[in-house]
């Protein structure tokens, strides 16, 4: 982006208050702490110098690139090239050298008097490669009896990303990430195995580094009564740089989940960071550039085609303005970004370190839209003590970003937001007068080029995420290990809305500012005792016991004021009102703050995996979780699992010609969801500043969790050698105490407020996971495989005696009000619930419609992944592609702006409806039927990569590689819309939120990217 942000402080007090200076100087001690300890191993005396030279080869005699050589006990080293040779400076005294590589056995190489050596490296079935990360530690390969799914750097989707959610979109089977905005920074949903969520997000719980995530972002929603509407959210994975990221591990099901409790009721995704390699010091550097476009659009009327229906359809003719205009493209652009990243990583025996900055500018293609964020992640690893049995693991991950926010929400009025606005503007209507200023007019008709320079929106948040883990090894199968860790985000928004945007009640003459200000906490302790040993003959018992406490805290402010009319409004200072606020009508100034009450979860957990000759995998796990969010009467749960693998492979009787590996798996698991404002179970009241006090939520000493209970049968299959391997799951997932906030007026127990409630009834998930993936030809200079992965699910609510739950808000010319999806027995959950539309009769009016019946689901049945890597010499391409079936979205923009009503009124109308055989007549009333519901199936190429690797340059440039990346290049779908993926979320009401209603999105952009990496 190229406008700079400004940040001025408050004029007003400020009520979040600032970090404690206690926390300050813990962080900061952590920091130098962690700083100090990288860099005393690279202190030492200058001595005499040879030259060792040699060549690393593997058991074939093939060379190995990027094997480690050092001088034990120092930080001097090198990287063997690509044929497996290198050449290394060591002191003239030293006697050893050290050589390693991830999947290998290290070796200590005697050098004394020489000057060449060779170095035959073996492979290690106990390697790195063959860990998998799982709840609170690692497990072998062997050892997974779970649905778990891991991808690495390697397998990760090409392009830039500002969340490292984006990473796995389409790359894992039973997973839907769907990106709810095109807004830089814009959230994401992830579901894993469907959608269980009557309210909250349904989101998974991310875990970093082995740090439980809050799950929320701390930058402020808008609260405003100006009905422009309250914004986008936020994605609260933005503080992570993906570039940090080595691998992402999915936990599916409830074997896998149920370690974290009360917290995985929707999947747990494991984040782990880069660390330090030993090594000499390395540094990694990428930079890329790129441009963004729009992806596609929804066809209205240009100016000659409204000419033509202004007279087909009998519309006034004082409606041709004379002008030729495309307003949406007047509101937007070709967004531009910039991604710079450096990392410097290296260690010795006793310590390792990797030190990483990031910075990303990234424009909207909405103007005066965009995405900032400068990241920071240190991650060290100390071995202290001759036996190295002692040791400390530091990671901090910091960022701050800053966002640019257009007027583009799901909850404005009937006047809409920016998208609408342009694409119901009469296509002859110039935006300008004359005179070049802005042409406005009172009404609901709004200029969206005013509407968008005259709207002021800009977000900031910070966050740190701080952990230390010092561990203590008994012996090599006994190790006690303390993870202390702090999660802090604090992030404030500032609005501005021009006096001069006439069209909006309460800002004409006078202006609107509001300053929001959000503040979250998470700060945890775990101690954990690992046991691994072979205890008898073929008998291996990997074994964990823990205890964990976490403690949440939220609370924030807001301000909003409204200029002084006898004082000319803001309008003699410029846009940024939130600078004045002082100046603003003292009658107007609306103060509100929070704190919520802080909540603690309390936990001891245990797992033990029993393996018998890699044959017969025994998996049980235990939690016990204690919350202060629930009532009295049901503070505790329990949650269980177990599950249990054959590996056929193993068999003295198991044919291995062909058939490398065939595992069996089956598990059951217990997991649990609190995801509801803290304090819910008390009664609770707020006050104003007169005293007065109402309800905010009633109490419910009863209120407990909601529980999920999920079964699992599972197949890995290895072929030729592994070079073909097929996973497949069955999955069968209910939901029960569904967690409910029941409004006044709502079925008994009668409530003055808010009452959270366990709901009966039940949502159940099942299906089938397949996920596949190929090595058709591997050799030095050819590589070609394919992936691909599908999901089949069903979603049902069943034995709901309630009264049915209403939802899926439509809004717009005369619908505001109208719900389109009900939750029922015997449907999906947020099923649409419409009249039939029947067609249009001979005046061109809507004949009546067929009774209220169910109409189709928003949820896809069907999930695809489709993946390609082809590497001919040093030319490689990488494509992906995702795709949904079998969902349907209501096309809310095209009923609220579309309609043919609009014509009449001096607005624009869809193409679509102009191209109706029949003619319709332009006092035909808008409604929420069947008209609007299509459907959402679409294949889309979400990923492109056509890279070349130069190798090394000289002696200065290693691993030089170029690349060009295509983000949405396209997308194959006969829905309406902008884009079936993009804001089919939030439209809810009554606090459930929705899924499949589109309206007035930020469009999605098509990207492309062109960058480099290096190392030096």
């Amino acid at each position: 982006m190229h406008n700079e942000y400004a940040w001025y402080h408050l004029p007003v007090p400020v009520l979040v208050r600032q970090p404690s200076s206690r926390f300050s100087r813990h962080v900061a001690l952590l920091i130098v702490l962690a700083t100090l300890f990288v860099f005393l191993p690279h202190f030492g005396q200058a001595q005499a110098n040879r030259t060792i030279t040699g060549k690393v080869i593997d058991a074939n005699s093939t060379g190995l690139p990027g094997v480690t050589i050092i001088i034990p006990g120092t930080t001097v080293g090198t990287s063997s090239g690509s044929d497996g040779s290198f050449e290394l400076q060591v002191p003239a005294a030293t006697t050893t050298l050290s050589v390693s590589s991830v999947g290998y056995t290290s070796q200590r190489v005697d050098i004394t008097g020489k000057s060449s050596i060779s170095v035959t490296l073996q492979e290690d079935s106990k390697a790195l490669g063959d860990v998998v990360v799982v709840g609170y530690g690692t497990a072998r390969k062997e050892d997974v009896t779970g649905s778990v799914t891991t991808l690495t750097e390697k397998e990760f989707n090409r392009g830039t990303f500002t969340s490292p959610d984006q990473l796995i979109q389409g790359r894992v089977s039973g997973v839907q990430v769907s990106n709810n905005s095109g807004q830089p920074g814009g959230p994401a949903t992830v579901r894993i195995r469907g959608n269980s969520a009557v309210t909250g997000t349904g989101q998974p719980l991310y875990v970093v580094d082995g740090v439980p995530l809050d799950g929320r972002t701390a930058r402020p929603g808008l609260v405003a009564s100006t009905d422009v509407g309250a914004g986008a959210d936020s994605n609260p994975l933005n503080f992570l740089n993906p570039d940090d990221v080595e691998a992402v591990t999915v936990l599916k099901d409830a074997s896998a989940t149920a370690i974290y409790g009360s917290r995985a009721a929707y999947g747990v995704v494991l984040i782990t960071t880069k660390k330090g390699k030993t090594g000499a010091p390395v540094l990694n550097v990428g930079i890329s550039n790129g441009f963004s476009t729009l992806l596609r659009r929804p066809d209205f009327l240009n100016a000659s085609q409204y000419r033509e229906a202004i007279g087909y359809y009998g519309a006034p003719a004082a409606n041709d303005k004379g002008g030729d205009v495309d307003a949406l493209k007047e509101i937007l652009r070709t967004g531009y970004l910039q991604n710079y990243n450096v990392a410097m990583s290296g260690g010795g025996e006793t310590g390792r370190y990797r030190l990483s900055i990031g910075y990303l500018d990234q424009d909207g293609i909405v103007k005066k839209t965009g995405f900032k964020k400068y990241s920071a992640n240190l991650s060290t690893n100390f071995q202290f003590l001759e036996s190295k049995k002692l040791g400390l693991d530091v990671n901090i991950a910091t960022s701050q970003f800053r966002e640019e926010l257009a007027n583009i929400t799901t909850d404005a009025g009937f006047r809409g937001s920016l998208i609408g606005q342009a694409l119901q503007w009469n296509p002859t209507q110039p935006l300008r007068n004359p005179d070049g200023t802005l042409f406005v007019q009172p009404g609901d008709v709004v200029n969206p080029v005013a509407s968008q320079e005259y709207y002021n929106d800009r977000s900031r948040v910070t966050t740190i995420l701080a952990s230390a883990a010092p561990y203590y090894k008994f012996t090599d199968w006994l190790q006690y290990r303390m993870l202390i860790s702090v999660n802090y985000n604090t992030g404030e928004r500032r609005t501005s809305i021009d006096q001069r945007l006439i069209n909006y009640p309460g800002i004409q003459d006078q202006g609107f500012a509001s300053i929001g200000q959000n503040e979250l906490t998470t700060q945890q302790i775990a101690h954990t005792l690992t046991f691994n040993k072979q205890v008898k003959d073929g008998l291996n018992i990997n074994a964990l016991l823990g205890y964990e406490y976490t403690k949440f805290a939220n609370q924030g402010s807001n301000l909003n004021a409204y200029g002084n009319p006898a004082q000319g409004g803001f309008g003699n200072y410029g846009l940024d009102y939130t600078n004045y606020i002082q100046s603003s009508s003292a009658g107007s100034r609306l103060v509100s703050s929070f704190v919520d009450p802080s909540s603690q979860l309390q936990s001891v957990f245990g797992r033990a995996i029993l393996n018998y000759k890699d044959r017969y995998v025994l998996t049980g796990t235990l939690r016990r979780d204690e919350s202060s969010k629930f009532g009295p009467n049901n503070k505790v749960g329990y949650f269980p699992s177990f599950a249990i693998a054959w590996d056929l492979s193993q068999e003295s009787f198991f044919p291995t010609e062909r058939l490398t590996q065939l595992k069996l798996r089956a598990g059951y698991g217990r997991t649990g969801n609190q995801e509801f404002p803290a304090g819910s179970a008390q009664g609770r009241y707020t006050f104003n500043n007169l005293g007065e006090q109402a309800p905010l939520n009633d109490a419910n000493p009863d209120l407990k969790w909601q529980s999920d209970a999920q079964y699992n049968a599972g197949i890995d299959v290895g072929m030729f050698n592994n070079r073909v391997t097929l996973t497949a799951d069955y999955f069968y997932k209910t939901t029960t105490d569904l967690l409910f906030p029941q409004l006044p007026g709502q079925p008994a127990p009668p409530v003055q407020a808010i009452r959270w409630t366990n709901l009966d009834g039940k949502i159940v998930n099942k299906g089938v996971e397949l996920a596949l993936n190929t090595t058709i030809v591997t050799n030095e200079k050819v590589d070609v495989g394919l992936n691909a992965n599908a999901t089949f699910i069903h979603n049902e609510v069943k034995d709901l005696r309630t009264a049915d739950i209403t939802t899926g808000a439509i809004n717009g010319q005369g619908l505001s009000g109208v719900l389109a999806q009900l939750i029922t027995s015997g449907y999906p959950i947020n099923a649409f619930f419409l009249p039939q539309y029947t067609g249009l009769n001979e005046q061109g009016l809507s004949n009546a419609p067929g009774p209220i019946a169910y109409a189709g689901s928003p949820n896809p049945k069907t999930l695809l992944g489709l993946g390609a890597n082809v590497r001919y010499g040093k030319l490689s391409l990488v494509a992906n592609m995702t795709g949904a079936f079998g969902q349907y979205i209501y096309n809310n923009t095209l009923n609220a702006v579309g309609n043919v009503g609009q014509i009449g009124a001096g607005k624009n109308i869809a193409l679509s409806t102009f191209e109706n055989p029949v003619k319709e007549s332009i006092g035909n009333p808008s409604a929420a039927t069947t008209r609007y519901l299509e459907k959402g199936n679409y294949l889309k190429m979400s990923n492109l990569t056509l890279a070349y690797s130069f190798g090394n340059i000289g002696s200065v440039f290693k691993g030089a590689r170029v690349y060009a990346t295509g983000q949405n290049l396209f997308v194959i779908t006969k829905y309406d819309g902008f884009d079936p993926e993009i804001n089919t979320i939030k439209r809810g009401a009554n606090q459930v939120p929705s899924v499949g209603i589109d309206y007035l999105p930020y469009p999605s952009a098509r990207t492309f990217t062109f960058g480099v990496n290096f190392s030096l």
